[in-house]
């Protein structure tokens, strides 16, 4: 019998399948649209105009941490608490929640990293219609209108954003449903029904003893005690139409499926104005441009975690991850705004330049029109409180460094991780395991880990391994380990349905399931077919999850055994959009329409702690997941889920990791030649030049295309994959020190342009080429056929370098390269310093011992730095014992200095200098080496007089000394 009904099972697996995935597409058909969303329509049916909120400016109260004050709705006469907090760090705090709910509303918790440091704010000023508080800095305001209520934030004498200026503030309070008027007619047939039976009920006593007394009784007298007349008038339909009877408010279908909405209509909404600010980016995650679009005439660009397969481009449907932060960016200043809830969310973005072209701005300019450019954001979710952080910048690094004090910083990666991966759905056993890692070995190619997808595990349950493909685990993982390579295993957050199974049993008997609305363990379809979805935000159960990952739990695992989430949108195949049903229960009894995009939040956090846990504290892990919100870069990495093997796929991967960036998620990438379809052979190649350069690299495809390791299509295309992956591994040590700097300051380790050129404004769009770190720029070639690409490089006066020619150009210019297959335009900016690794090695654990290269571009005053960044690549050591080098590297005056650019670390290292290659340098007479002791030693040099480039050969120094190299 269960044989047969697990046939079935597989049977509505593959129909569901062959629904979601028969043309390789999205169906658009099964996401929402605004206007399929009741609360996105009914905010969005709201124009803008006066608010009916006032604030009540007599309740204003100022306390240590804040100032408080009630709004009131003057049609509904609702009244709300605002909350405006000044935050240490130029941060600006408003909070908008019910004055007394009915019911606590849900506000997110675990995303930020502490409760936010606050600063005093003092009333600076007051009228009959406005307050003034000022902050410590004495330089930003905020002034609040009473009627119609609006905030405004000022810098100085700059009106930097507005608050509820287009009066769209909208709050919907809790409440007891009212009785419709079909419930009232129920109501009343019920009830005159039940006296009818009542009536005709009467008991056999009462009858006895009026026959005793001489009493005739007949059906048609009335009861002792006299009732009322069962035909009541029926009651007249309302002549308005209740707000509470509106489509959508307290039950809503979309398709099959139907969300009960026990209570109701809760959704908010505020509006914000960012005057003189044309440029917006940010909200991921979409498969969009860079720079956000005006959502006038279209849909708003939606944030709400979905299985989305095979995305379509440049519109603004939701995808796998949702991180409701955004920047604003012009030449003067950059601002962000982080909307904190958790809730699905739209965003209307809308513009005074909109649909300006270039000449209507400049006749705009002759005519001397003075109309500020202005762009506005209105944000709507479905529930939950307003709470917002204005990020007050001014400038980009202000601005990330602000939003990683609320939410933290990317995490430092293993090294390993920076590595390449290879990885497809799926390795089919562990001979293909060990043949596919022989193969990289055989051509000298180098790689660091090989992935598992769902197949390996028995039956898909996770946390298991298929007995006959994969018999012997330990063996196949210390196999790797010999050759320094780890290993990824998938494990998903849906658990397999089946008694026998230990984990679902110990799920089930704890109670650690999400529920339904119905109180049951809530059950859908997933890969391993029947499925019910742990509740992660249940912090009993995420311990237990975090604890399945220690060695004696999960059987099989080692130390280089690492983890993939994915599906943690969380996916369901037969639910409401792919996921799960919004008025599913969680820890809390909250609804799964409050939290629903911290799920994949909480999925990571708990893997991640259970790497944590397993080695004691000692090891960093390795986590990628595909759902993420606010805070998920603290848990690892993130890739751009379900993309193809189509040229506008690769051309996407940068905006879309851009966007992360900014957002602060530094470590992504994109499934190198696409996960659906087959690339050609001229996609695959560039994919992996592409790809060298992005933060994460890993190589994926499904499970019905040709199998593509890097050595299946000639060796010539074999040789050109070989070389890009080589020069990936040579920047292995300035991919870490970037990593490193993420992780002390939140700044994005993959950049646009604008960001280090801010007032460039030709920069503030493109999105076709882009920054590691601050010292090379780098512009894949994403075109078809491509003979020649148009490279911009930015920088009043300064100098660039060909990062393979060393050949120097002036900026600014827009370079025209061209290209042949083997060819990456990347260049190193001019004042910068790059240390490589430039020996080839197996994989990344190979070259830890390995001397180093320094490339010293200089600018057009001599001048270049950098810093250099090395710990023992895999632990927490770096944080718990200042077990690190952060070395400052100064080109001046003609002579190179090694210092310690952080005295509190100390860390003993086998590396060295190898070589110092210096771009842009005359040729000198003599270099001499002096070390920290006095002692000097006179180089060998060569100088290319043609390109300027000086190379001085072993200086033989310890990476961890301080030392100086004069030019003579």
């Amino acid at each position: 019998m269960a044989a047969v009904i697990d046939w079935i099972h597989w049977l509505v697996l593959i129909w569901i399948s062959l629904l979601v995935m028969p043309s390789l597409t999205v169906d658009r058909s099964n996401f929402k649209t605004c206007e399929q969303s009741s609360f996105c329509k009914r905010q969005r049916s709201k124009s803008p105009g006066n608010s009916p909120y006032r604030a009540l400016l007599d309740s204003l109260e100022l306390k240590e941490t804040s100032v408080k004050l009630q709004l009131i709705n003057e049609v509904n006469k609702v009244p709300l608490l605002l909350e405006v907090y000044g935050l240490q760090g130029n941060i600006a705090r408003i909070k908008i929640n019910e004055l007394n709910p009915i019911k606590p509303r849900y506000e997110v918790s675990d995303v930020l990293v502490q409760d936010p440091v606050t600063v005093p704010l003092k009333v600076s000023g007051r009228d009959e219609n406005s307050a003034e508080l000022s902050f410590a800095d004495g330089v930003h305001k905020i002034l609040i209108t009473s009627k119609p209520f609006r905030m405004d934030i000022t810098a100085g004498s700059h009106l930097v954003a507005s608050v509820n200026s287009r009066g769209l503030l909208f709050f919907e309070p809790l409440r007891k449903r009212k009785e419709s008027f079909s419930d009232k007619v129920s109501s009343t047939v019920s009830s005159a029904w039940d006296r009818i039976k009542s009536f005709f009920s009467s008991d056999t006593k009462k009858e006895e003893t009026a026959d005793e007394e001489g009493k005739e009784a007949t059906s048609d007298d009335p009861p002792a005690e006299e009732e009322p007349d069962v035909k009541e008038k029926e009651p007249e339909p309302p002549k308005e139409k209740d707000v509470d009877d509106e489509p959508g408010m307290w039950e809503e279908t979309f398709k099959t499926h139907t969300d009960t909405k026990p209570n109701g209509p809760t959704s908010i909404g505020l509006d914000f104005s960012l005057p003189g600010f044309e440029y917006v980016y940010g909200i991921p995650e979409h498969g969009d441009t860079l720079r956000l679009k005006t959502t006038d005439g279209g849909d708003p660009y939606r944030l709400y975690n979905l299985d989305v397969f095979q995305y379509e481009l440049y519109n603004p449907m939701a995808l796998y991850g949702a991180i409701p932060v955004m920047l604003a960016h012009n030449t003067q200043r950059t601002l962000g705004l982080f909307w904190h809830n958790a809730a699905e969310t739209w965003v209307d973005i809308s513009s005074n330049t909109a649909g300006k072209t270039l000449f209507g701005k400049m006749l705009d300019f002759v005519q001397g029109a003075n109309e500020i450019p202005q762009t506005d954001v209105r944000w709507m979710s479905e529930s939950g409180i307003i709470d917002v952080f204005v990020l007050l910048g001014p400038s980009p690094f202000d601005v990330f460094k602000q939003y990683a004090s609320l939410t933290g910083t990317q995490a430092l990666p293993p090294l390993f991780s920076l590595g390449y991966h290879q990885c497809r759905w799926n390795y089919n056993d562990e001979e293909d395991v060990r043949n596919v890692d022989a193969g990289f070995d055989e051509r000298d190619i180098p790689y660091d880990v090989i992935w598992l997808d769902i197949e390996h595990a028995d039956g898909k349950r996770y946390f298991t391994w298929d007995p006959n493909k994969f018999p012997n685990p330990k063996g196949m993982l210390q196999n790797l380990a010999n050759k320094k390579r780890k290993l990824v295993s998938i494990v998903d957050p849906h658990i397999k349905i089946d008694n026998g199974y230990v984990v679902h049993e110990k799920l089930r008997i704890k109670k650690y399931y999400t529920k339904n609305k119905d109180g049951n363990d809530y059950e859908g379809w997933c890969w391993p077919g029947s499925v019910a979805y742990p509740d992660f935000t249940n912090p009993e159960m995420r311990s237990w999850w975090a604890n399945m990952f220690s060695y004696d739990k999960y059987e099989g695992s080692m130390e280089n055994l690492f983890v993939w989430n994915d599906m943690n949108e969380p996916s369901v195949f037969n639910g409401p959009e792919v996921t799960m049903h919004k008025d599913a229960i969680h820890f809390g009894d909250w609804e799964h329409r409050d939290i629903h995009n911290l799920y994949a939040f909480y999925v990571g956090m708990s893997t991640y702690e259970g790497l944590v846990q397993r080695s004691g504290g000692l090891e960093r892990p390795f986590v990628l997941v595909r759902g993420f919100f606010a805070g998920s870069q603290r848990y690892g990495a993130v890739w751009t889920g379900d993309n193809a093997a189509e040229w506008d796929h690769l051309k996407i991967s940068i905006p879309m990791c851009l966007s992360l960036g900014l957002a602060g998620v530094s470590f992504c990438g994109a499934d190198v030649g696409g996960f659906f379809k087959h690339p050609s052979i001229e996609l695959l190649v560039r994919w992996y030049q592409a790809g060298a350069y992005q933060p994460f690299m890993r190589a994926h495809a499904h499970i019905d295309t040709p199998r593509r390791e890097p050595w299946l299509f000639g060796e010539e295309n074999t040789q050109l994959i070989r070389v890009a992956l080589l020069e990936r591994y040579r920047l292995l040590p300035y991919w870490y020190t970037i990593f490193y700097n993420a992780y002390r300051t939140g700044e994005p380790v993959m950049r646009p342009l604008w960001v280090e050129y801010p007032e460039d404004v030709s920069t503030f769009a493109m999105d076709d080429q882009y920054m590691l770190g601050r010292a090379l720029l780098v512009h894949p070639v994403t075109e078809q056929g491509a003979r020649g690409v148009q490279v911009y490089l930015p920088g009043n006066g300064e100098v660039w370098y060909d990062d393979h020619t060393h050949q120097k150009y002036s900026a600014p210019q827009t370079l025209y390269v061209s290209v042949t297959m083997n060819t990456i335009p990347v260049f190193q900016r001019g004042g910068t310093i790059i240390p490589r690794k430039d020996r080839s090695r197996r994989s990344s654990s190979c070259m830890q011992s390995d001397p180093y290269t320094l490339y010293v571009a200089l600018n057009t005053q001599n001048y270049a730095e950098g810093d250099l960044f090395e710990d023992d690549g895999h632990t927490f050591n770096f944080e718990k014992k200042n077990a690190y080098i952060h070395k400052k590297y100064i080109f001046s005056n003609n002579s190179l200095s090694s210092r310690s650019a952080d005295v509190n670390g100390q860390f003993a290292t086998a590396s060295w200098i190898e070589r110092v290659v210096i771009m842009g340098a005359a040729r000198p007479t003599s270099v001499h080496l002096t070390n920290a002791d006095g002692s000097k030693l006179t180089l060998d040099f060569e100088h290319n007089a043609e390109t300027s480039v000086l190379t001085i050969r072993k200086p033989a120094v310890n990476t961890a000394t301080d030392w100086t190299i004069s030019l003579l």
